[in-house]
């Protein structure tokens, strides 16, 4: 079991720690991003429900416009650079059986994180994304590892 503190992020929220800390939180159509730089032993996770950010109302990081770069950022703020940064990304799948444009957001979710990181040239190393499950992970920042458990249908 981890060893430090485990902190459980929901939509909207970003959280940057040192080992050994640890971070989780459950993902259905919403997508988690890990970045981690082992040289500095930081690690961050956010989690967010849809992928752009419209313009109205203010920019939350339940965007991934808005919450990929906020995550990067406040990894810089720890002292660490893009280069140093690997990610991880999990979530996005397609929770609801059927054929609308809801169904698509996943997708989306998981295209916008692709291109941001793309942007930044942050390597994604790991990934676990689509399918029609949800997730559960736990981000263990003394290894750099996420543990990911499918969620049964209950559990959502």
């Amino acid at each position: 079991m981890i060893q430090g503190s485990s902190i459980f992020i929901h939509v909207g929220q970003i959280h940057v720690d040192s080992a050994p800390a640890a971070i989780s939180t459950v993902l259905g159509s919403c997508v988690a991003v890990c970045l981690f730089d082992s040289r500095l032993g930081v690690g961050g996770m956010n989690h967010y429900l849809l992928p752009f950010w419209n313009g109205n109302g203010l920019q939350s990081p339940k965007f991934g416009n808005i919450a990929i770069p906020k995550l990067i950022e406040t990894m810089m703020a720890k002292g660490s650079v893009p280069r140093s940064m690997e990610a991880k990304i999990f979530g996005g799948a397609s929770m609801n059986i059927g054929g609308s444009e809801a169904m698509m957001i996943g997708q989306k979710n998981i295209l916008v994180a692709r291109e941001i990181l793309q942007e930044y040239k942050i390597a994604i190393v790991a990934e676990d994304v689509g399918g029609q499950s949800g997730r559960k992970i736990q981000f263990d920042l003394e290894r750099g590892k996420v543990l990911m458990k499918y969620a049964s249908r209950n559990d959502q």
